[in-house]
This record gives C-alpha cells, sequence and structure tokens, in this order.
C-alpha cells in the first residue's frame, strides 16, 4: 500500500483519481500537416510526348475505383444470422456487447455464454462517475 501524507497548511480537500487505465490515451492532433519533401528546381518533369494517349482525370478514377471494387468485394459479407442458433434475423437481430449477432432468444449474456465481463464494465463506469474525494485533515484540540 502506498504511504499516507498530510499537509496540515492545506485548507482545501483534495481529489484522488484512482490509477489510469492500461491504455494510454490517444496522441493529440497536430494542427499543422507535415510538410511535403521539396523537389530540387534541377529536376524538370519528364516530357510529354504527342502520340501518347491522354487519360482524363475521370478515366483514372474509373480504373482504381474497379481495382478498389474488385479487391473489396470478397472481403465484403454481411451475415444476419444468430451466432448461437444460425437462424436468419435480418432486421431484428440484436448485437450483444461481446460483438456477435443474436436472434430474440439468444439475445441474453446467460442465453449464449457471453464472453462480455459485465461487472468489469460496471466498476469501471462508477470509478469514473465517482473519484476519490479525500478531505483535509481537521486537528483536534
Amino acid at each position: 500500500m502506498a504511504q499516507e501524507s498530510c499537509n496540515l497548511d492545506k485548507e482545501e480537500a483534495e481529489v484522488l483519481k484512482p490509477p489510469s487505465s492500461p491504455h494510454p490515451p490517444p496522441p493529440p492532433p497536430s494542427s499543422s500537416p507535415p510538410p511535403a519533401p521539396s523537389s530540387p528546381p534541377s529536376l524538370s518533369p519528364p516530357p510529354l510526348f504527342l502520340n501518347q494517349p491522354k487519360t482524363t482525370t475521370a478515366q483514372q478514377l474509373d480504373i482504381l475505383s474497379s481495382k478498389l471494387v474488385g479487391e473489396s468485394q470478397p472481403s465484403i459479407r454481411l451475415v444476419n444470422r444468430c451466432s448461437s442458433c444460425c437462424k436468419k434475423v435480418g432486421l431484428t437481430g440484436f448485437r450483444c456487447r461481446c460483438g456477435e449477432l443474436f436472434c430474440s432468444r439468444h439475445r441474453y449474456s446467460e442465453t449464449h455464454d457471453c464472453s462480455f465481463d459485465y461487472k468489469a464494465a460496471g466498476r469501471e463506469e462508477i470509478s469514473k462517475a465517482n473519484p476519490v474525494v479525500r478531505a483535509a485533515k481537521i486537528i483536534k484540540i
């Protein structure tokens, strides 16, 4: 246990925060974008040839989007089935805190052996909402 100390000169109460969570806070966003490397003036763009076919930006975007769509189609697959009984749920599915989708029968944590720790989450919420307040020590005469 940590040693406690009391400063009798203080007349204010101290607010002690619980130890921070193991997750570090995200870094603050920078207001300016990183500087782009400047190219030396001696380098010039490559010469353009007259017989070279010109592609417009719309054509280039179509080519890029078709490549992206072709790659992403196999990975995107919506499954609207209960994780316990594989019943189709459609729009009536219930998303649990453990991240799975369940039907109306298996939506409660007791019925699908949920892996989410509700007690720890509750304790963490309570500790965040109610910080420990320690009053200044009163000297008895």
